[in-house]
């Protein structure tokens, strides 16, 4: 059956208001976050705030029992650095440690786009907060809302040869792509204030900014640490002689969909051609401003970047960025990809040593057992170099040089710091978002729950023989895809609690999307339709052959190189 999409013109959606009506980012923030009353902001603040780098949350743990006690919700704040590329030095990892400890709730959050979390800060907790980040140069502007969010670049410590290069672009297309109201300095950092907001301008995004978030990452072949094709727009760094020369373009990526609703679905992001790097960030402000001019403002589930691409053609936004470049994309550049994970261990490149440690969904916190937050804290105390974010949640100690590198090993090995090698291969690739207690979408766990069930899977995978095979696993507690499930071997996304959907048959490189092979099911019925297929892999697979080639040809789930295929039973849209 033939459907036309549904991205009709219609009525702006409530937020396109919230956006028009907010004196470009102010709104009420000042006086909502000076009201004492009560711990949580109105809803409409609290949309606004997204655009400052944060959301309010909820202790979704003791909710219930809060509103028997006829309580309001114990109100939280969660805060997200802007970093762009991922690096920070030493001096911003301790201030952050000290925040998260003074007014956090002492832990550190590593996030899949390779910046900083905060969680369970307090309403009149926040400005100071924000003061202290901003003394280490750090900021949370746009780390959140319907503008360009942080812009990811390679991590990867055996290509750190090309690491500054890559970085520096990171940077200057975040730093291009910045809003440019003041409304952010006002309220956080006492900034002056505008004696007529209507001197301001927003030249990029203009008053109501993008319909949706937009997101930006650079991969560096044959790494695909950055899961290239998820972005709303990838650059592919291409290498000759030794030499970066620029950069393959792709557009229209993006994880999110909702349950029970065809006309959403995750997308890969596709090549339209190259650029040479000095152009990189010319190209980046050109595909905002037509996802601009042309998302769907009426409906916000269907307001991404990869629902205009769908929508209007690869072909028409290639000619209306050529148009609006003055100059034309050339033909794309042969490249290759690998692999989509982390390289654990130390590592020796451009001179410096690089070690990459596992952090387990990127949760930096002591436990009674294993000091990590103590040992990052110590090490942070004597690095010199700097720390890299990875975008599968782990942490890289980088630019250590000869003369620090015993030091630093010393307290790797007094705190027993885990370079990943004692797991598991498939834990190694893991990966799962916040979901409870703190995210208000999460209809199931994640973070919290993962590690159980790859406890649990290991059993299949020694029965198997299958305990250093390289398989990529991802969850995530609802379907927005912060984790992106839908580009792992075994997704998992959930429906209830305790209920996940099983997805199978994404590619280990990162370029193709997984399947429903079953949905809303347990964890007795996970582990009793893993084994068999787990068993079958290890007797049956080709030589190099991975999981998730092998399920699609051994017949399990069809191969989805396009979102539109991504649901059982696909829509044919209508162009």
């Amino acid at each position: 059956m033939t459907k036309k999409f549904p991205f009709e013109a219609g009525p702006p959606s409530e937020m396109e208001k919230i956006k028009e009506d907010s004196n470009y980012l102010r709104g009420q923030l000042v006086e909502s976050f000076a009201n004492q009353i009560t711990a949580g902001i109105p809803d409409e603040d609290s949309k606004l705030l997204k655009f400052h780098g944060s959301y309010m949350q909820d202790d979704r743990d003791i909710r219930h029992e809060r509103k028997k006690q006829m309580l309001e919700p114990a109100y939280q704040f969660m805060l997200r650095v802007r970093l762009p590329g991922g690096v920070a030095t030493p001096e911003q990892w301790l201030k952050l440690d000290q925040l998260s400890d003074q007014y956090g709730n002492r832990t550190i959050k590593l996030t899949t786009r390779q910046t900083f979390q905060l969680h369970g800060i307090l309403k009149w907790n926040m400005k100071p907060t924000l003061q202290h980040i901003h003394q280490v140069l750090l900021d949370t502007i746009a780390a959140c809302g319907d503008v360009n969010r942080n812009v990811m670049s390679v991590s990867n410590p055996f290509q750190s040869d090309i690491h500054a290069e890559v970085h520096k672009s990171a940077q200057q297309i975040s730093a291009h792509l910045l809003p440019k109201t003041k409304a952010y300095h006002e309220i956080w950092l006492d900034g002056d204030k505008l004696i007529d907001s209507r001197e301001e301008e927003e030249p990029i995004y203009g008053n109501l900014y993008l319909p949706r978030k937009f997101k930006i990452g650079i991969a560096v072949p044959p790494s695909n640490d950055i899961d290239v094709y998820s972005q709303d727009l990838g650059f592919i760094a291409i290498m000759e002689h030794d030499k970066l020369v620029g950069y393959n373009v792709t557009i229209g990526g993006g994880m999110g969909s909702t349950h029970g609703d065809t006309t959403t679905y995750p997308q890969i992001g596709r090549v339209i051609g190259f650029c040479s790097k000095d152009k990189a960030v010319e190209v980046a402000e050109k595909i905002v401003t037509i996802q601009r001019d042309y998302g769907n403002r009426s409906s916000r589930k269907h307001a991404r970047f990869k629902y205009t691409v769908d929508r209007l053609g690869t072909e028409w936004v290639l000619e209306e960025l050529n148009r609006r470049l003055g100059w034309e994309l050339g033909p794309s550049r042969p490249y290759k990809f690998d692999h989509n994970g982390d390289r654990y261990g130390w590592v020796k490149g451009d001179g410096k040593w690089h070690l990459t440690l596992f952090i387990q969904n990127g949760r930096i916190l002591d436990t009674e057992t294993y000091k990590l937050k103590t040992a990052i804290r110590e090490i942070a105390g004597v690095h010199q170099g700097d720390f890299r974010l990875t975008a599968n949640q782990n942490l890289i100690i980088s630019n250590v040089t000869d003369q620090m590198m015993p030091q630093i090993e010393r307290l790797v090995e007094q705190y027993g710091l885990m370079d990943g090698k004692e797991n598991s291969a498939l834990r190694r690739n893991s990966m799962a978002c916040v979901a409870f207690p703190t995210c208000g979408l999460a209809m199931a766990e994640s973070e919290r729950y993962l590690p159980t069930l790859i406890d649990k899977l290991e059993i299949l995978l020694d029965e198997a023989g299958l305990r250093e095979e390289e398989i990529t696993i991802r969850m995530t507690g609802c379907p927005n895809g912060c984790a992106r499930p839908a580009l792992a071997e075994i997704g998992f996304i959930g429906k209830a609690p305790g209920k996940y959907n099983l997805y199978l048959g994404a590619s280990f490189h990162g370029d193709r999307l997984n399947k429903l092979y079953k949905e809303n099911i347990g964890e007795d019925e996970i582990l009793q339709t893993l084994r068999p297929i787990l068993q079958a892999y290890a007797k049956e697979r080709y030589a190099k052959e991975r999981f998730g080639d092998f399920v699609i040809r051994a017949g399990y789930v069809a191969e989805v190189t396009s979102g539109l295929d991504f649901h059982t039973d696909p829509v044919e849209f209508e162009k």
